[in-house]
């Protein structure tokens, strides 16, 4: 039987450098920039990590629309509450917050581009 894996999640954006730095921020991955002839694009992720990457590649146009698709974020070293307010602190912003809703538990934010991601309960 086929299948597939995921190698890497990747976003198209105005600033890909600034968007690959939030990102290694974000995640405590290290970020490089990729020189590859004509495709350019900024790498987050740990090199042989069997997780998927991020990948960040510049393109003319802006985001107009919601994501169809997007990152579920787990805190680890610490609360929700203070994820929330450290991503805050990278340029993040709060779009919906559904801790005190049901359904809920989770703190949609956005990205410096306005990318929406969740942060979960932490563990």
């Amino acid at each position: 039987m086929s299948r597939s894996s995921i190698l890497n999640v990747t976003f198209d954006c105005s600033d890909a450098e600034s968007m690959a730095r939030f990102w290694s921020e974000v995640t405590g991955w290290p970020c490089s920039k990729v020189e590859m002839p004509g495709n350019p694009f900024w790498w987050v992720g740990v090199d042989g990590d069997a997780s998927p990457h991020l990948v960040f590649v510049e393109v003319p146009e802006p985001k107009r629309t919601k994501n169809r698709v997007h990152l579920d974020l787990l805190p680890h070293d610490g609360s929700q509450e203070q994820e929330v307010a450290r991503l805050e602190s990278l340029g993040a912003r709060i779009v919906d917050d559904r801790r005190g809703v049901i359904p809920g538990g989770w703190v949609m934010m956005a990205d410096i581009e306005g990318n929406e991601f969740c942060v979960e309960e932490g563990e």
